[in-house]
């Protein structure tokens, strides 16, 4: 998994709120266990018209937000269903972080196991950003060690987070990297366990 640790990246505002994961990535790209090539797949229903050609006024269609690599959205952001496609395909197709007043939560758990990191920010704070998101080539920076982001005009607001989950997502780690930081342990341990309880593993040993 890709660290975090500062980003600054072009803002794409996405002003709606309880969106969920089935507006971010539809049933019917579920099929796959990859975590590339859902970008397709992306807010696909709102991307298209019902004649299948693309809606010009959706923010994934301007090529103002073709680069955008952070996501700053309203209340209640990823409720629905806990699909993990949905940060995948949200990563897939560059961003790096999103900005929200909520997240609903299995969502927010998958961000994070996935090299995502969701920002929560007052719901007057998203207002204050998404003022200044309607101006091309807006970039905001969002420094996880400092725990702030950066509007364009220094305007700097600051949000909480885990600590655990600020070591994991700056060091680049999800639950199985973080497991494996303690290989040698839990090496001994079996070899420990082996010889103090062997009839155990006699059906491993067939």
């Amino acid at each position: 998994m890709q660290p975090f640790t500062t980003h600054t990246g072009l803002v794409a505002p996405l002003d709606r709120v309880n969106v969920d994961t089935d507006q971010i990535i539809p049933k019917q790209f579920l099929k796959t266990i990859k975590r590339t090539g859902l970008r397709e797949g992306l807010f696909y229903d709102w991307r298209k018209r019902k004649d299948g050609s693309q809606d010009p006024d959706f923010f994934l269609n301007q090529p103002r937000y073709k680069h955008a690599s952070i996501l700053l959205t309203r209340d209640n952001f990823g409720c629905g269903s806990s699909r993990e496609h949905a940060p995948w395909a949200l990563l897939d197709q560059g961003f790096r972080s999103v900005i929200a007043p909520s997240f609903a939560d299995i969502f927010y758990n998958n961000c994070f196991q996935n090299g995502i990191l969701p920002v929560v920010l007052k719901a007057d704070e998203v207002q204050a950003l998404f003022k200044g998101a309607s101006r091309e080539g807006c970039q905001l920076t969002v420094d996880l060690a400092a725990q702030t982001v950066t509007a364009p005009d220094g305007t700097a607001y600051r949000f909480d987070i885990d600590p655990l989950r600020k070591d994991c997502l700056y060091k680049g780690l999800d639950a199985i990297g973080l497991s494996l930081q303690h290989a040698s342990a839990i090496a001994a341990y079996e070899k420990r366990r082996l010889s103090d309880a062997p009839w155990l593993f006699t059906d491993l040993a067939r």
